[in-house]
């Protein structure tokens, strides 16, 4: 009863149990919308899966159709179609190695395997490897170190690279129609950082869209991304290495003329502790 509480509550006492309830209140609060954010981030990456790996079945379906009632009826036709079956399998392996290692990321179990990386030998070898496949898409790529003095930096060689591939992927997705696709790659020491910056001449990225293109599952424009495909989640895990190597990655574009990436990496000195 209302009486014997206050006869044995002072009143500072009824007001900190007021406060516990409002902080218990409020973290309840939270807890709740953050399970429905995530439920419907859930509920949004398997609608993207579903779509994204409908699409090639379907072409292989229909190719591996064309084949069996004889359509690809010269040796040019069947190869053809399965040059487009091979390439539809690449993209589901590719969709599914992305999920495989978010779903690692995301639970933070992720076996990194740190090393000592010389920073110019290191992006030598994967311009000439992205070189070689952009030039056989048509893109031109621009690779320009200005580093000067030896630089290392200490960060997973793997993973380094799904960084660069994810974010070269991205920009070949969303290169502009009607002009010669470029990619451009500078490498610059800035005191304590390596300092990597990737730019195209795509379509870019609307202002309202930029703040948000790291978050999980995001996509800038619904019916330009159905078309292209992806999980939604490529850059997100670009973020999520970039930040466990202790860097840091931001983006800036125009639209209409292209997007750049700018990363930061600690420089690796021997002089000095690293953690």
């Amino acid at each position: 009863p209302k009486v014997i509480w206050n006869a044995f509550c002072p009143k500072n006492e009824i007001g900190d149990v007021c406060r516990d309830f409002e902080e218990m209140r409020v973290i309840l609060k939270q807890s709740s919308e953050d399970k429905i954010r995530s439920d419907m981030e859930e509920k949004e990456l398997i609608r993207n899966i579903s779509h994204d790996l409908k699409t090639p079945l379907t072409a292989i379906k229909g190719y591996v159709e064309g084949i069996q009632d004889g359509i690809a009826d010269t040796p040019q036709k069947q190869e053809k179609y399965l040059r487009t079956i091979a390439n539809k399998v690449n993209d589901m392996d590719k969709l599914i190695d992305e999920l495989t290692i978010y779903s690692k990321l995301d639970t933070n179990r992720v076996p990194y395997s740190f090393a000592k990386i010389p920073i110019k030998g290191y992006f030598d070898d994967c311009c000439d490897e992205i070189g070689t496949e952009l030039d056989a898409a048509g893109i031109e790529l621009n690779y320009r170190n200005h580093i000067t003095e030896p630089a290392i930096i200490v960060a997973d060689p793997e993973q380094l690279k799904r960084v660069i591939n994810n974010i070269i992927s991205n920009s070949v997705k969303y290169m502009a129609e009607g002009r010669k696709g470029k990619i451009d790659i500078d490498l610059y020491d800035e005191g304590d950082y390596i300092h990597i910056v990737m730019a195209d001449n795509g379509k870019g990225i609307a202002g309202k869209d930029i703040s948000r293109i790291f978050e999980r599952f995001y996509r800038t424009d619904e019916s330009r991304n159905s078309k292209q495909g992806g999980s939604g989640i490529g850059l997100a895990i670009v973020k999520k290495i970039v930040e466990d190597h202790k860097g840091k990655i931001w983006a800036e574009s125009v639209e209409g003329e292209g997007t750049t990436m700018h990363l930061n990496f600690l420089k690796y000195k021997e002089n000095e502790h690293q953690n």
